[in-house]
């Protein structure tokens, strides 16, 4: 009779636990969006990364443009330019990939950029949620962007305007 009593009272008292939480979301991709420092940094990123972009197209072009003319005069080669023209090829091709592996690889120049430039601003957007959240005691907070699993949400738990406010930023 005890233990039925001490698994009613730990049952009831989840369930009542639960009830006393409070719970919002926010879409952080509007967060960002209204942030004027985080457009520019998304703007000056983007211009990194399509002048790096614009180099390595480049150098494919002057691949592309030596293999056209190894194939024109391949043939009245003698063996050992022939092999030289691949090798320089397979060179140029070889560097090429490494330099889009140096620009855009997983711990390559954009993401080294990336880090530098837009994770300040989140940590400042983390700071104000995170005030936010703790003066109107919140127990969890979800972001509803970047494939979030959040399926269905009420806007009037959406705190987004209210974390904007806290980054003195007028919400839209």
């Amino acid at each position: 009779m005890s233990k039925l009593f001490l698994v009613a009272i730990l049952v009831f008292g989840t369930a009542f636990a639960t009830l006393g939480q409070k719970y919002a979301y926010i879409d952080s991709d509007y967060i960002l969006e209204s942030m004027p420092e985080y457009n520019e940094a998304k703007e000056e990123l983007d211009k990194f990364a399509e002048r790096w972009q614009n180099d390595i197209e480049e150098r494919y072009k002057q691949i592309k443009k030596r293999k056209e003319e190894f194939m024109r005069v391949e043939a009245i080669l003698p063996d050992e330019e022939r092999e030289k023209r691949k090798e320089e090829i397979e060179k140029m091709e070889s560097e090429a990939l490494e330099m889009q592996q140096l620009r855009f690889g997983v711990n390559g120049d954009l993401f080294a950029k990336r880090k530098e430039l837009i994770e300040p601003i989140q940590d400042k957007v983390f700071e104000a949620l995170s005030k936010v959240a703790s003066n109107r005691n919140f127990a969890f907070v979800f972001d509803k962007a970047n494939q979030s699993n959040l399926i269905f949400a009420d806007p009037k738990f959406d705190i987004s305007k209210m974390v904007l406010r806290e980054l003195g930023i007028t919400p839209k």
